[in-house]
């Protein structure tokens, strides 16, 4: 596995472990169920796409890289208070929308950035945007 390949699937995992984490944040400011339904359907989602590549990450014997705590702090930060100024499906909906827009931004790049890596992961990380672009249309419903 060459350094690309490694350095786009870390990337990819970081993605899915960040997306889950707000997820599931947000989860709970959710009052319909069928919205409710949508996140933990795209939390599955991105819990078996990061499953899969840190799989070939152990595969390589390479550790997966790990989320900032600070990054991790300002996001949360960031999403409660949004959501203590506006408590509703519709603000989860946009900050979601953002979050999948930031994802598809950041990943693309690294997609585009280590232009060795082997097809396998770039196919991971367009699965990935795939993934963030089918959950910003589902969410519009929510707006």
């Amino acid at each position: 596995m060459n350094n690309d390949t490694i350095k786009l699937l870390r990337e990819c995992n970081l993605g899915c472990k960040m997306a889950v984490n707000s997820l599931n944040q947000i989860s709970e400011y959710i009052t319909n169920p069928k919205f409710a339904d949508l996140v933990n359907k795209s939390i599955e989602e991105h819990e078996k796409l990061g499953d899969e590549t840190a799989q070939k990450l152990a595969e390589a014997g390479v550790n997966e890289k790990e989320p900032g705590t600070m990054t991790f702090a300002f996001s949360w930060f960031a999403t409660e208070m949004k959501m203590m100024m506006k408590d509703t499906d519709g603000e989860a909906a946009k900050l979601m929308i953002d979050g999948c827009s930031m994802g598809i931004q950041s990943i693309g790049e690294k997609k585009n950035h280590f232009k060795e890596a082997e097809q396998e992961a770039v196919k991971i990380a367009s699965d990935l945007i795939k993934i963030e672009e089918t959950l910003i249309k589902e969410l519009e419903t929510y707006l």
